[in-house]
């Protein structure tokens, strides 16, 4: 198998990281995980498995939850993506990434960013879900460290903060 990195086959590409214009030359079998972390030096999003099923490299492409670790970067090109790192609105906290920290949400944090990015996801399109249906979306999540008491009491108390923030 011939590299493409050695062969010079890389692949202009267009993203908007996080509210911020990037032009990057990238292989075209880059991952999205590796494009951000590496070339774009945002370190937050976590690769987990590699296989795109534990949802630690959770980030948002044009507002949908997509796994970057199983995601071309080229794939991308031109869409916009948000990041745990893209949350903040500067040093001010997400409510939902507060209440991870205020309700324990967290262990270790491989998991965290895929959890907080899969919780923003739910509360963009269900401002108000009930517990039963935190649960089903964040599934998809898995966290090796607690038992998830924790991530769904934070979610759980993301709920109306988040409703204010959306308004």
């Amino acid at each position: 198998m011939v590299s493409l990195e050695m062969t010079g086959m890389n692949e202009i590409i267009h993203l908007k990281v996080n509210g911020t214009e990037h032009e990057l030359e990238v292989p075209a079998r880059r991952l999205l995980v590796d494009c951000l972390r590496y070339d774009i030096g945002l370190t937050g999003t976590k690769e987990g498995c590699s296989v795109g099923v534990c949802g630690a490299c959770t980030v948002l492409i044009d507002g949908e939850m997509a796994a970057s670790c199983i995601t071309l970067a080229v794939a991308a090109d031109g869409l916009d993506i948000t990041t745990i790192e893209g949350l903040a609105n500067g040093k001010e906290l997400h409510p939902i990434q507060q209440s991870f920290i205020d309700h324990g949400g967290f262990q270790c944090g491989i998991c965290t960013p895929g959890q907080i990015m899969a919780a923003k996801a739910l509360l963009d399109v269900n401002p108000d879900p009930t517990e039963d249906e935190v649960k089903e979306w964040m599934m998809g999540n898995l966290c090796r460290c607690t038992g998830y008491y924790k991530i769904l009491e934070s979610v759980m108390e993301a709920v109306k903060p988040t409703q204010d923030v959306n308004k």
